[in-house]
């Protein structure tokens, strides 16, 4: 499995051009050789295709805009194919089930597109995700994987909202074998009663547990997130949850 740094913890570092530059070179010194982009300004596919190679780092996933990758469907696959991303992801389902059939008859077509160029689409849950509706109970996201072909979509387990929704992580990732090639990764802590994020390994969550279930099921992709550093210097945040995460012999 491949340890990579999901560039939204860095968000504010990447509004134009010439600090996404560093921003990068900063992740690849700290030893981070993947990461997922998301949050960033606006790109050109070349110039961050030769930033990556600049240094020694691969995007594995983004998160693209959904106007984008339902209105510019085959331009975000030749951008993706040139700076060498097979996973092009959407942050976020819609807010309620109610509105995702809407959603899912809208994604589909571009779903099916980017299989056949080879490439996958990924989706990446919150806590909602998981709450139960309908007579069956079934959880947001078992409805998902009902209605997209593994192949089609694949999901980004997000650790922590998963335990935020009261969802046990490895569980879910066992249940996703197969097509979560993708994992988040980010630790929760409980200060002053509240459910907070936190590096990898300061917090309450087994990732132990996570990792092990993480290599049983197939997953390629270990992305550190931090949405909320809490005040701490979010590259700071990278580190620390890099240096954890070595101690497993993540690399």
């Amino acid at each position: 499995m491949l340890l990579g740094a999901q560039m939204y913890t860095v968000r504010d570092y990447t509004k134009d051009l010439n600090s996404f530059s560093e921003t990068l070179k900063k992740i690849a010194e700290i030893g981070y050789t993947d990461v997922q982009v998301s949050g960033t300004c606006r790109f050109d596919a070349d110039w961050l295709a030769a930033e990556l190679k600049k240094n020694g780092l691969t995007c594995s996933i983004t998160h693209t805009p959904q106007s984008r990758v339902l209105d510019e469907t085959d331009r975000v696959i030749a951008e993706h194919k040139t700076f060498g991303c097979k996973h092009i992801g959407i942050g976020s389902l819609p807010g309620s089930v109610e509105n995702y059939f809407d959603f899912r008859d809208e994604i589909m077509t571009a779903a099916k597109r980017i299989k056949d160029a080879g490439l996958q689409m990924m989706l990446h849950n919150h806590h909602r995700e998981f709450e139960r509706s309908g007579p069956e109970r079934m959880t947001y996201l078992e409805r998902v994987l009902q209605d997209f072909p593994n192949g089609e979509l694949g999901i980004t387990l997000d650790v922590f909202w998963a335990q935020y929704a009261g969802a046990d992580p490895a569980e879910w990732i066992a249940k996703l074998a197969g097509r979560v090639p993708c994992v988040h990764l980010k630790d929760m802590q409980v200060i002053g009663g509240k459910q907070l994020m936190a590096s990898v390994g300061s917090g309450n969550m087994n990732f132990s547990a996570i990792l092990k279930a993480c290599e049983a099921s197939g997953v390629e992709h270990l992305l550190v997130e931090q949405d909320d550093c809490n005040g701490v210097d979010p590259f700071t945040c990278l580190k620390r949850s890099y240096q954890y995460l070595k101690s497993f012999g993540l690399r």
